[in-house]
Parts: C-alpha cells; structure tokens; sequence
C-alpha cells in the first residue's frame, strides 16, 4: 500500500490484504509450526517455520513499518524480548549506551541486571537536556536510549536535537514510541535510527495481548535485527500478531479520546488542593511543552501526579479508586491507575531512575470523560 495514503488508512489497511483463497478482509491467523515444501527448498511464499516467519506476524510487521514510516517492523513475544533482541544486534561487551533517567523500569532491569553482566556500560543522563546527553558520551558509546514522553514522570526529549547527537558521536539513536504511539509521534522522521514499541498497550489497546516491535530504516540493521530475530526467537505468536493488527486499526479514534480525556483530568488534578504537581506535556508550564508540541500530535493519555501527603497518601489515592483500575501496565481503553514506586519502577527503587514515593501514574481510558473526574474526586477526598 501506498506510503501516501493518510494514517488512518494506514493503519486499517497496511498488510491487511485480502485473503487470496477465500477473499476475507481481514488476514487469517496463521496457526501453525510448519510449511509443505514443493519440492527440497521450494517455499511457498518463503515460508518454512514460523518462527521465522509467519503470514499474521508479517501482517503485521508490514503494518508497523508503515505507520512508522519505516523500511521494516519486527514484531516480538513482548517489549523487552524486542529491546533485549536490539541490545545484542547493536552491542558487544564493552560498549557503552546513555540511557535516560526516567523510563520504565523493565528497560532500566534489562540494562543494570542483565545487559551489565554482558560487559555492556551504562550512564544515566537527563534526555531533555541536550547538553546533559552531549556530556554523558563517551567514545564506546554505541546508543543513546531515548523514551519520549518518559515512563512515568512524562519528560520530553527533542528527538532532532537528541539525533544529531548521536549521528555525530557515530552512534545510533533508539526511540521509545510507546507512550506516544505513531500516531501522535513519527520518530523515525525526526532523526531516529529504531523505534520500540510495547505493542501490549496503545497498539493492541485493549489489554489482551502481549508484544513488542522494532521499526527501522537502514536496510543493513535491519537485515541484523531480522536474524537475530530469528535465532533468538522471541517472536509474536499468530493470535497475539492478529489482535495486534487488530487494535491498531482504532488506533487513531482512540487516541484522539485519550488525549481529550488526559486533557480533562488534567485540568481537574491542577485545581485539586491535595495534588501539589501535575505532570502532563500537554500543560504550559510542562518544561517540555513547546517541544511536544512541535514533535507531537496530541499529548496523549498518560498523566502522573504527587500527592499531599507523601507515599501513604499516594497509595491511599489508588485504593479508593473505582472507576480507574488499580493495575499495571497503560494503554487500554479502560482507565488504569498504580503507583509506580510500589507496582511498575519498584526495579528502580535506590538507583537514579527512582521515582517520587507521593507520584500516583494515570492511564486515561476512553470512557465518558465525567465518569473519570468523578470517580478521581472521589479517590483524592
């Protein structure tokens, strides 16, 4: 499909090609291990084990790599089974890789107590701040890790700012869409040489599947990350493929509701006298403001914010909510809330990535936008 066509057609159309037998519009789930070859070596459309290769995971990959606007998309049993798969492509013992001081604490796990046993070095910077990156660089720096917006505490990096960095220092850098999703944010068009995506949550979007995915542009990286894909194996199986493809054609309908609620909460909790900071790049006063929205869309559906009253307080916050479910992981079309510090980061708790003890982290569903507030002031009291 044509590259030109608008993103919501993309989304809905991109490797969603009719079934050739039978005509189904949307691609069946290639439920197998195995391909009748014509012949020793004769693949039928190149497909001989599905771990190397799926009809629904190529669905999707070939989807992916639209919406990002990119060569290729992979797609993997989760976000970090990708992460993991791009670390060892890009790195070998003795490399070094800026990664930044806020970001989910599964990605901060995979680098301080697995990667680091690989002879992979480290060092922590504040990715909004270019100059920060800039001195964070050493001459075995081989990757700078950006998320954007960041995991929990919502902080922008300047992706083009952060690129030229990197092409500078001979580096490639990594994108996390997943906070933003494509269609809110192109990385790859901003100066990004992969983008990562937890395809567990806005993407799938409906709290029903696990995946991750890697999009890229170089042809020869992406020719690496393809066979490492297929020697390591963590691959998306065919069902978990097909929801995925599945929730990224409400993609954009859904994310425009989730930035139009965020946008509500977010005027609810400033105006609260028991929330004492609201961290939100959709807000003015955000650090990051102007530069999300030169790099953004929309502002999207996760909110953070600090409670009076420290810790207790926080976690008093997510008990009483109704509404909001208290659970980890975002993106779905139900609302969900956690405290990071306890629940998603406690993997940071001690190290530079540890997140405020009073922050409670919103994942603002598609519900009716008052039944959100509500059941919110209910919860703070």
């Amino acid at each position: 499909m044509s590259d030109q066509h608008s993103f919501e057609t993309l989304a809905i159309h991109a490797g969603n090609t009719a079934d050739p037998l039978t005509g189904a519009v949307v691609p069946p789930i290639y439920q197998v291990s195995t391909y009748k070859q014509d012949g020793v070596g004769g693949l039928r459309g190149g497909y001989e084990y599905s771990r190397s290769a799926n009809p629904t995971r190529t669905a999707l990959e070939e989807n992916l790599a639209a919406l990002e606007g990119g060569r290729r998309g992979l797609a993997f049993a989760s976000g970090l089974a990708a992460e993991d798969c791009l670390l060892r492509t890009l790195l070998t013992p003795g490399d070094h890789v800026v990664i930044p001081n806020d970001a989910y604490g599964g990605t901060f796990r995979l680098f301080a107590k697995v990667a680091s046993r690989w002879g992979v070095e480290f060092s922590v910077a504040d990715t909004s701040d270019v100059a920060a990156v800039r001195a964070a660089m050493t001459p075995r720096t081989k990757a700078i890790w950006v998320e954007t917006p960041s995991n929990p505490l919502l902080g922008i990096t300047d992706i083009a700012a952060v690129a030229d960095v990197a092409r500078t220092a001979g580096a490639r850098l990594v994108v996390d869409n997943t906070f933003a999703s494509p269609y809110l944010q192109q990385p790859l068009a901003l100066g990004a040489d992969v983008v990562v995506h937890s395809t567990t949550k806005y993407m799938g979007g409906h709290s029903d599947v696990v995946g991750g995915a890697l999009i890229v542009n170089d042809p020869d990286l992406s020719d690496e990350l393809a066979y490492h894909q297929n020697a390591m194996g963590a691959v998306a199986g065919p069902f978990d493929a097909w929801l995925v493809l599945r929730g990224i054609k409400t993609l954009a309908v859904r994310m425009d509701r989730h930035s139009e609620n965020a946008t509500k909460v977010t005027d609810l909790l400033t105006r609260h006298p028991k929330v004492t900071q609201v961290l939100y790049p959709g807000l003015p006063e955000h650090r990051g403001h102007e530069i999300a929205a030169k790099q953004m869309k929309a502002f999207g559906g996760m909110v953070s914010f600090r409670v009076a009253g420290g810790e207790e307080a926080a976690v008093e916050v997510c008990n009483r909510a109704k509404l909001f479910t208290l659970g980890e992981s975002l993106g779905g079309v139900e609302s969900l809330l956690e405290h990071p510090g306890r629940m998603t980061h406690a993997s940071a708790a001690g190290s530079p990535l540890e997140v405020p003890a009073d922050l409670v982290r919103l994942s603002v569903g598609i519900e009716n936008g008052d039944d959100l507030l509500a059941d919110l002031t209910q919860a703070l009291g």
